[in-house]
């Protein structure tokens, strides 16, 4: 029987079609900028999320930290919300590499007042001044859950009006669009840097964009060469961004309903709990009532279903192009089975 592997949709493999825009892509040396398939590739996101530039990167955790150390300097506070990538999956680049501090605010998709409450001026010697307030959207440890524009757009100009800089870390904020029916572009608005994720829903093997103002990419670029991420024939994974753009981004919708059909199937389970109001796109968080969630793991796996966990009692299952209605299906029954033994 397959493995059913819901771990994180960056479990996915290239599709035979995105193989083969691989192997065909045109290339050139990237560090002299000189790869055309990356230059489309990056013309391309600038346009769908409605910015000046774009650059490519190996990583999502590139991408937030150089457009954060662009706008920083050592000392600087960062405002974010609970368990923000940036801060809990990011290996602390923010304080290692950026030098900055940050300033968690008690929940996942925080207001303006929070905000404004949050700030502190640089005419303060004695405190770190507030610089960023840098938002998730999906936010990946709430669940997935898709922030309220109109409240998104409360923060934005709250922080501008402080002289602050907004980032968005929008690794999923293709499920994000597709879970609202609001273009890329538009999610992004007010956001001064944002960046996209090519390999987790969009299925591409690797990398990520930073996007934003043209001056402000240009320091990008010469930080991704500070922190190792020049590539050279880069337009092979490149190839495969751009395939995943045009191939993967409308079928998103598929795995939001895979994920409601797991949670659907989980909700009355014996010693399981899932917040159905908070499954938004790909993402469920199942909570175990007796036992742990490593324990759950354990024996799922050994019935050919793979979860991670996102917290003692908290299991984490990530739906994705790889995984169909029917492996989803078998997943709720192989994880039903196993809470019931342990309730």
């Amino acid at each position: 029987m397959a493995v059913v592997d819901l771990r994180s949709d960056t479990v996915t493999r290239p599709t035979r079609a995105m193989r083969q825009a691989m192997a065909d892509a045109e290339v050139g040396d990237d560090v002299y900028g000189e790869d055309p398939t990356v230059r489309a590739l990056e013309d391309s996101v600038a346009e769908l999320i409605g910015t000046e530039a774009a650059l490519f990167v190996p990583t999502g955790t590139m991408a937030n930290q150089i457009a954060l150390k662009a706008n920083t300097k050592p000392g600087d506070e960062v405002i974010i919300g609970k368990d923000a990538h940036l801060w809990r999956h990011e290996s602390g680049a923010l304080a290692a590499l950026a030098g900055a501090q940050t300033q968690m605010l008690p929940d996942h998709r925080f207001t303006a007042a929070e905000v404004k409450a949050a700030f502190k001026s640089d005419s303060d010697p004695y405190v770190s001044p507030t610089r960023i307030v840098a938002v998730e959207n999906t936010h990946n440890m709430a669940g997935g859950i898709v922030w309220d524009r109109a409240q998104l757009a409360e923060v934005t100009s709250a922080a501008h009006a402080l002289g602050m800089i907004t980032h968005l870390d929008g690794a999923r904020l293709w499920n994000a669009a597709v879970a609202t029916g609001a273009p890329e572009k538009e999610l992004a608005a007010g956001f001064d840097t944002v960046s996209v994720c090519l390999s987790k829903g969009l299925g591409a093997p690797a990398g990520s964009l930073v996007c934003g103002p043209r001056d402000v990419i240009r320091r990008c670029h010469r930080l991704r060469k500070m922190h190792g991420g020049g590539m050279r024939q880069a337009g092979i994974l490149a190839a495969a961004g751009v395939h995943a753009l045009a191939h993967h981004r409308a079928r998103l919708h598929e795995d939001h309903a895979n994920a409601r059909a797991l949670a659907e199937a989980l909700a009355g389970a014996k010693n399981l709990a899932v917040d159905l109001s908070r499954v938004h796109t790909n993402i469920v968080m199942i909570d175990v009532l007796h036992g742990t969630a490593d324990a759950v793991i354990g024996v799922a796996r050994e019935d050919g279903v793979l979860l991670g966990a996102a917290g003692p009692h908290r299991i984490r299952a990530v739906t994705h192009l790889d995984v169909d209605r029917d492996g989803v299906l078998r997943a709720a029954r192989v994880i039903a089975e196993i809470a019931t033994s342990f309730g």
